[in-house]
């Protein structure tokens, strides 16, 4: 296998973000509270678009894609609504550190463009999850930072 510049080593840890909160968006479906049932929809839908895509980034770029994990953990039990939206919420922190990695380490306009908008649509739906929760603020001025 040949070794990856790093653009292509940020898509490829995107990916895997994105993969990760696909997962992550069942188990919130399983536990949301049911009138959350459209939201939850529209943001799997989001995430599993934007794994779809970045799959075909990889491809154009002579990349590989790596398959999803066979199995993910989360960082803590999910039971109830609460824990559903705490574990959304977690998702889209995690892709928006992702993406973010992917603008500070992209080489092309297309690919920063791209993080750029994977960016701002995951810190979008993070502060709907936390306007949901009650964290205020429920934006964060540098989306994405670790």
């Amino acid at each position: 296998m040949n070794e990856l510049g790093e653009e292509q080593q940020a898509l490829v840890d995107a990916l895997h973000s994105e993969y990760a909160a696909v997962f992550a968006y069942g188990i919130v479906g399983a536990f949301s509270n049911p009138a959350r049932a459209d939201l939850v929809a529209v943001n799997a839908a989001a995430h599993r678009a934007r794994r779809d895509a970045t799959i075909d980034a990889l491809k154009a770029a002579s990349v590989t894609a790596p398959p999803p994990a066979t199995a993910y953990t989360t960082p803590f039990p999910v039971t109830d609504p609460i824990t559903a939206a705490q574990l959304a919420a977690q998702a889209e922190v995690d892709t928006s550190i992702a993406w973010r990695s992917v603008i500070e380490r992209s080489k092309s306009g297309p690919t920063r463009e791209t993080g750029i908008t994977a960016l701002t649509e995951a810190a979008l739906r993070l502060a709907n999850w936390r306007e949901i929760l009650g964290v205020v603020p429920s934006s964060t001025p540098f989306p994405g930072q670790p």
